[in-house]
C-alpha cells in the first residue's frame, strides 16, 4: 500500500469519504496529567471536516465494545487518547478491517504510537493525525494476533510479555496496597524473591525450541513499559515477530540485565537470546501473557504476525 491509500476500505482502491471519526479517550491515562487535552483533540479533529463522536465507556469492556460498535456502524476512523492500554482496546476493533487508526500518546506508556512513527508529544501527534485525515492518507503497519487453545484470540501492537514481567504485572493487579507506582515496585521485589526458571516450549515457524528461562518477550515493536527496548530489532513493517528470552539466570544477574533493556543492550548478554519468526507457539506453566501492558491470555498461545493489519493516520 502507498501513502495515498484512502481512509476506509480494505483494499488499495479509492473509497468514499463518508462515515465519522470515533474517539476513545482514557481520562486516567498518564496518571491524569493530560486531562485538559481532550477538548483540544476534539476541536482539532473536527476542523479536519469530519463529524466527531466521543465514545462513552467507563470500563475496559465497555470501551472495547464501544470501539467494535463504532467500526460496525461505519466509523471511517478511530482515534485514541491514552496510552498503550487504550490503544490495545481499539486495536481489537480496527485490526484487519481497513478502518483507519490514530493514537494520540497520552499515557504512561506510549510504545505503539512512538514505535510506529507518531510524535511523542500528544499535541504534535494530533496535528499529524489531522493532516492525514485532511489528505485522506494512511500508512499500513503490522499487528500480532495471539490465539489460545480454545480459539480465543487477541490482537496486540507492541510486545507480549510472557515471563518475569508478566508475573510482576499479574501480582501487582492482585494487590490493593500500596497505590500507584509503589505497588508495581513492591510486586517486582516479591517476584524477584520468588524467582525461578520455568520450562518453556517454543515453536518458531514450526521449529521446536525448549529452554529454562525467566524473561520472555514476543515483539511486533521494539519496546514496552514506556520505552524499554526489550526486542530492540523488532520492526512493525517487516511481517515478522522478534522473540527475546533470558535463560536460567538468578536474581543478581536478572537485576543487572534489566536496566540494560532501556538501551536494548541486554541482547548482547550471553544468557539472552534472540530469534525471529512469522509464527511463535509458546507454552509454559503458570504464566498469563500481558500484551501492550494489558492482561491477555494464559499460555499456551500461538502468536502470528499479520502484515498490514492496521492503517495508521500518519
Amino acid at each position: 500500500m502507498t501513502a495515498n491509500d484512502q481512509l476506509s476500505g480494505a483494499g488499495p482502491a479509492a473509497a468514499p469519504r463518508d462515515g465519522y471519526l470515533a474517539v476513545l479517550a482514557n481520562p486516567a491515562a498518564g496518571r491524569g496529567r493530560y486531562r485538559g487535552l481532550l477538548p483540544i483533540v476534539l476541536d482539532r479533529l473536527g476542523a479536519a471536516g469530519w463529524p466527531v463522536v466521543l465514545l462513552e465507556a467507563e470500563t475496559a469492556d465497555q470501551a472495547r465494545a464501544a470501539c467494535a460498535t463504532a467500526v460496525a456502524d461505519g466509523a471511517a476512523a478511530l482515534v485514541t487518547v491514552g496510552g498503550d492500554g487504550t490503544v490495545n482496546l481499539a486495536l481489537q476493533a480496527v485490526a484487519d478491517t481497513g478502518v483507519a487508526f490514530g493514537p494520540v500518546p497520552a499515557g504512561t506508556g506510549n510504545d505503539f504510537a512512538v514505535c510506529t512513527g507518531f510524535p511523542a508529544d500528544p499535541l504534535a501527534a494530533v496535528e499529524v493525525i489531522a493532516a492525514a485525515l485532511t489528505a485522506g492518507r494512511t500508512r499500513p503497519a503490522d499487528l500480532a494476533r495471539m490465539t489460545a487453545g480454545d480459539g480465543t484470540s487477541r490482537w496486540f501492537g507492541a510486545v507480549l510479555a510472557a515471563g518475569f514481567d508478566a508475573l510482576v504485572n499479574e501480582r501487582a493487579n492482585r494487590m490493593s496496597w500500596p497505590r500507584g507506582r509503589r505497588r508495581y515496585d513492591l510486586a517486582i521485589l516479591v517476584e524477584l524473591a520468588r524467582l525461578r526458571p520455568r520450562r518453556y516450549t517454543l515453536r518458531l515457524d514450526g521449529v521446536p525450541l525448549e529452554f529454562d528461562g525467566v524473561l520472555v518477550a514476543v515483539g511486533n515493536c521494539p519496546s514496552y513499559g514506556g520505552g524499554m527496548r526489550i526486542c530492540p530489532d523488532a520492526d512493525p513493517t517487516d511481517g515478522q515477530l522478534d522473540v527475546v528470552y533470558a535463560g536460567p539466570v538468578g536474581r543478581a544477574t536478572l537485576a543487572r540485565i534489566k536496566p540494560r533493556v532501556y538501551r536494548g543492550s541486554h541482547v548482547t548478554h550471553p544468557m539472552v537470546h534472540s530469534h525471529r519468526a512469522r509464527t511463535v507457539e509458546i507454552s509454559a506453566d503458570g504464566i498469563v501473557g500481558y500484551a501492550d501492558g494489558e492482561r491477555a491470555l494464559p499460555l499456551p498461545v500461538t502468536v502470528t504476525a499479520v502484515p498490514d493489519a492496521v492503517r495508521l493516520l500518519i
